[in-house]
């Protein structure tokens, strides 16, 4: 609650003035892109690094990383990108937007989610094939749905989907929404959503890991604010919460990893 008022007052706030001494200087603010799949782990991030850094405001842009790739490489301005997977973050390196090399702070396996006490009996990724069944797919372009087709493939499966979503939270909303009987998301995603779903694991998310990279931005406005940022992250206070969130650690070899 504190945040979203902050948030939705952030304008007001930067323009009141302060009587005998001028206007009050901004508290700076670093603005982070993360893959939709991190909202609920970076949300709590972030308030615990603005309780660290108490004049420091941290604001979120989460969405599908293709979309936030591209909105990167379009212009944008934000300090900080956390993609959902390296294939995804190397665009943005590659166009030169990104300020030293991005390091993995964590993995992410697929689940099938499906509604409360799973009414159809979905026990296996071949399941989902099933013709009677409405499955929900990301679309490929982004990273949830590049590890599905991975996945599907790895298993010599062919899935009809109903729809191929922009984000992870898209494909979980239509199960929520009883718009579909099940999708492929984030583990993550299905123990964020509680009890609002069930989750079904199977053995073929193994070949469709995502590892997330992140990095400071070249042009990012708050630069040392931003690596601040990354670095608690990936600390072990950082570790720490996205473990309660579902995530993996990172490769024990990959970048990173520490």
């Amino acid at each position: 609650m504190r945040r979203g008022l902050r948030w939705a007052g952030a304008a007001l706030a930067a323009a009141v003035v302060l009587t005998g001494c001028g206007a009050q200087e901004a508290e700076p603010t670093v603005t982070v892109f993360a893959a939709a799949s991190l909202k609920e782990s970076f949300g709590t991030l972030g308030e615990r690094f603005e309780e660290e850094h108490p004049d420091v405001n941290v604001e979120f842009s989460f969405g599908g990383s293709d979309t936030l790739a591209a909105g990167i490489t379009g212009g944008a301005p934000a300090d900080v990108f956390a993609s959902a997977d390296e294939a995804t973050m190397a665009r943005v390196t590659q166009a030169g937007e990104a300020s030293g090399r991005p390091e993995v702070f964590a993995r992410n396996r697929l689940s099938i989610v499906t509604l409360p006490g799973n009414p159809h009996g979905v026990r296996s990724l071949g399941d989902l094939a099933r013709p009677e069944l409405k499955v929900v797919l990301c679309d490929v372009s982004v990273p949830c749905g590049a590890a599905a087709r991975k996945a599907l493939d790895s298993a010599r499966l062919r899935v009809r989907a109903a729809s191929y979503e922009q984000d992870v939270k898209g494909a979980l909303t239509k199960v929520r929404l009883k718009e579909a009987d099940a999708a492929l998301v984030y583990a993550t995603d299905v123990k964020a959503a509680g009890d609002a779903v069930t989750g079904v694991e199977f053995p073929e998310a193994d070949t469709a890991t995502n590892s997330y990279p992140i990095t400071v931005l070249k042009n990012a406005p708050q630069p040392e604010r931003a690596a601040e940022f990354v670095e608690f992250v990936r600390s072990a206070e950082g570790r720490r919460v996205l473990r309660e969130a579902g995530f993996l650690d990172p490769d024990p070899g990959a970048a990173g990893s520490r």
